[in-house]
């Protein structure tokens, strides 16, 4: 039975909630890999958003054809069937790129985050929801890229580049600061996995904060239910003791008027003995 979903929801779940970089964790060897450059992290992320589109829009189509028992081979020549027409129209237009990501782009095919979202969204969907989870979680995954590499760029050579890879007639190079200043284990391996990690620590710390400020913020709505009630069951308390106050008065001042009644009436005449 097919999941009902909104396009819109399909599309926001992988950019943030479910984002597959910093929340699921998948697609780790293309991320340490590929994030040395802004212009190498947008490149891999582009190629990941065709493959996503494509796979997902086809296999979306074929779900109710392939057999149960075969559907992940099938996935992955479907997979695989796209990263080869991708990666030859990149070899072919783009070769920079194809030459700057090259093992990489084959690498696509056994990269977690297609054949999961064909598995776990696409194969249970239509091709339109399957095509707004393909862009959403591509361009999730494309910004998670590009912000590791922007770090590791940025303080591993001091500058900022674009245009040696994409066919730009001039590439722009922004020096920020010397590059005598840099620190060049960010562009390694380990400065990949040290900007990995402390970006993950930044995020799980904000997670936390925010449900810290949840907790604090149903803790003092309890409180003040817990407040209102007693305040309600004292003001009741208050109304009863009022009303009985209220009562023994009465009865106080009517207790003269009684007596004064019984003064009043007259005695009975003792019957004769016969």
């Amino acid at each position: 039975m097919e999941k009902k979903i909104s396009n819109k929801a399909a599309f926001l779940a992988g950019i943030i909630k479910e984002n597959p970089v910093f929340v699921a964790l998948l697609g780790c060897c293309p991320t340490l890999a590929t994030t040395k450059s802004v212009e190498a992290a947008l490149g891999m992320g582009l190629l990941v958003i065709l493959v996503l589109i494509g796979s997902n829009v086809l296999i979306s189509l074929l779900r109710n054809i392939i057999p149960q028992e075969v559907k992940i081979p099938c996935y992955i020549v479907i997979i695989a069937t796209f990263v080869t027409i991708i990666k030859m129209l990149t070899q072919a237009f783009i070769p920079a790129l194809y030459d700057s990501l090259g093992v990489f782009i084959s690498l696509i095919v056994v990269n977690c985050i297609i054949l999961g979202r064909a598995e776990a969204f696409a194969s249970k969907n239509g091709p339109k929801a399957s095509f707004f989870d393909a862009v959403g979680t591509g361009i999730g995954f494309t910004m998670a890229l590009c912000i590791i590499a922007f770090i590791r760029e940025f303080i591993g050579t001091g500058a900022l580049t674009f245009g040696y890879y994409f066919p730009l007639p001039t590439p722009l190079k922004w020096q920020i600061f010397p590059e005598s200043l840099a620190i060049s284990l960010f562009v390694q391996s380990a400065g990949g996995f040290l900007v990995l990690g402390c970006v993950l620590a930044f995020i799980a710390w904000r997670h936390n904060v925010g449900e810290d400020k949840k907790l604090a913020a149903e803790k003092a709505r309890i409180e003040e239910l817990k407040a209102k009630k007693a305040a309600e069951v004292a003001a009741k308390k208050a109304a009863e003791e009022e009303a009985k106050k209220q009562e023994e008065a009465k009865a106080q001042a009517e207790a003269p008027k009684e007596e004064a009644k019984a003064e009043e009436k007259p005695l009975e005449p003792a019957k004769e003995v016969a």
